[in-house]
């Protein structure tokens, strides 16, 4: 009886928390973004600009020399990047990226009373939206847009915040009769019925709603918080627990190596070991055996998690960054401001574009058919001053094949060198194997425990976000 009275105490807690977050994640500030038609925008690799066809002519014609990204004219000169001058174009692209925000209500937490991750679990979310872009990129390639982006207008905004009246009152209702289920009147479903799709769109959606089942809220899913939770809980993370940037990256990279989809048996993660990508440890991982048996290249997303100054972000990694998000291979970075976790995704002049995980929406049950995808879509922008970013981040790459390794490999290298400046460079690409250098590789499997010693005093040292600075 003792423990059932526990029980019920921290449901309750756990509902009047469920209540307060309501309030304090769910409103929609009707704020815009404000983008400059004199200066690209980069996201993800592509370029885009916002001025009037006569106008992007001129400016297509002296795009090197004029894009203004770095201080003498040539970090950037070799980026293939895909221009456009259309608006649109932009809009669509953006809210095409998977958007994985804080949810309410889903399955509890194994070990807790938790029904949601407001408060705690934004960089959990920051890590899934950039291993979600990796996946994207993997299964649909970085030209695909979702079809019906553009039904996401700003009118959705609008209605999220009369819906978030609604969810709040129902939330307090419900927490304080201690109702099960809050009664909430659903939204409308937007947008128009699908129209005649060709095989390969129906190919890709098929895709696009598997990406997306993969991180749903449930024990299942692959990629779900409740996964990563469970992985976390060997380098002593628990639920309601705040995770950095360094720890959710080789959360990730356990998850990837866990998963048993057979879809995703192509794909595998590396983590840069104390700022250093050892390049025959991540092509043996691209060249490993598949779980079938069969030999086969893997593709391979090379997270790196760094510190880009002291207390605050040093600006001199200002054109270092922005040379990152301007790369094809790049799927991201995790970062935000100091405990509080963004996915930086592009940036305008000195500005920072990324998505907000700091928005409490309804659980989503992925399982079923055609489940909706609108809230899995952000459909604006936010801007951020580099100034305020946290130095401590992980910076993400995705590369197909070996090939696409050893190109990436050059051309961040070139990068780092120029963006030093007579200092150490933020990470580095090493030829050979870490055990060359003394090092302890990371097993690609562990039957009694996911993590090995090594691992473990990594992760502690990351959990407390102490990074060596050179």
């Amino acid at each position: 009886m003792e423990a059932t009275g526990t029980d019920e105490v921290e449901k309750i807690k756990s509902k009047f928390m469920s209540a307060w977050h309501n309030m304090k994640y769910s409103w929609v500030l009707k704020t815009k973004t404000y983008f400059s038609r004199n200066s690209p925008v980069f996201l993800l690799g592509k370029c885009y600009h916002f001025k009037t066809e006569g106008e992007y002519r001129a400016l297509h014609s002296v795009h090197s020399s004029s894009a203004g990204l770095s201080t003498d004219g040539s970090n950037f000169d070799q980026i293939n990047t895909e221009i456009s001058g259309n608006v649109e174009e932009f809009r669509k692209d953006f809210i095409s990226r998977i958007w994985l925000t804080y949810r309410e209500e889903f399955p509890q937490i194994r070990g807790s009373a938790l029904t949601t991750d407001c408060g705690w679990g934004c960089t959990l979310r920051t890590g899934q939206m950039l291993l979600a872009q990796g996946l994207m990129l993997h299964f649909l390639g970085r030209a695909w847009v979702w079809p019906e982006a553009l039904d996401m207008d700003s009118s959705d905004s609008e209605s999220w915040t009369s819906s978030t009246v609604r969810k709040l009152t129902a939330s307090f209702e419900a927490s304080l009769t201690a109702e099960r289920d809050p009664k909430i009147l659903a939204r409308p479903q937007r947008g128009p019925a699908r129209r005649d799709w060709d095989v390969t769109e129906m190919r890709n959606e098929v895709y696009h709603r598997k990406i997306i089942s993969w991180f749903g809220d449930s024990p299942l899913a692959a990629f779900g918080l409740h996964q990563l939770i469970e992985y976390g809980k060997k380098s002593g993370k628990m639920a309601g627990d705040w995770y950095g940037p360094a720890v959710v990256a080789h959360i990730l990279r356990k998850a990837v190596e866990e998963a048993r989809d057979p879809e995703l048996q192509g794909v595998t993660v590396y983590v840069a070991q104390d700022c250093t990508v050892y390049s025959s440890d991540v092509i043996d991982r691209q060249c490993s055996f598949l779980d079938s048996g069969k030999a086969g290249t893997k593709a391979v997303i090379i997270l790196v998690p760094v510190r880009l100054g002291g207390e605050r972000t040093n600006t001199d990694y200002l054109e270092f960054v922005k040379g990152i998000l301007s790369l094809e291979y790049c799927v991201g970075i995790i970062g935000g401001k100091p405990k509080q976790s963004y996915y930086f995704a592009g940036f305008q002049d000195d500005s920072l574009i990324y998505m907000d995980p700091h928005y409490c929406q309804s659980f989503v049950d992925v399982s079923i058919k055609d489940f909706p995808l609108e809230s899995f879509h952000c459909p604006s922008p936010k801007k951020m001053s580099f100034k305020k970013m946290d130095p401590s981040c992980t910076i993400g790459f995705y590369c197909r094949t070996v090939q696409d390794f050893e190109k990436a490999s050059e051309e961040i290298t070139k990068m780092l060198k120029s963006s030093s400046k007579e200092k150490y460079p933020l990470f580095t690409f090493v030829k050979g194997h870490s055990r060359d250098y003394d090092f302890a590789s990371s097993p690609l499997h562990e039957e009694n425990d996911l993590f090995s010693e090594d691992e473990k005093r990594r992760l502690k040292r990351f959990s407390a976000e102490e990074f060596v600075l050179l």
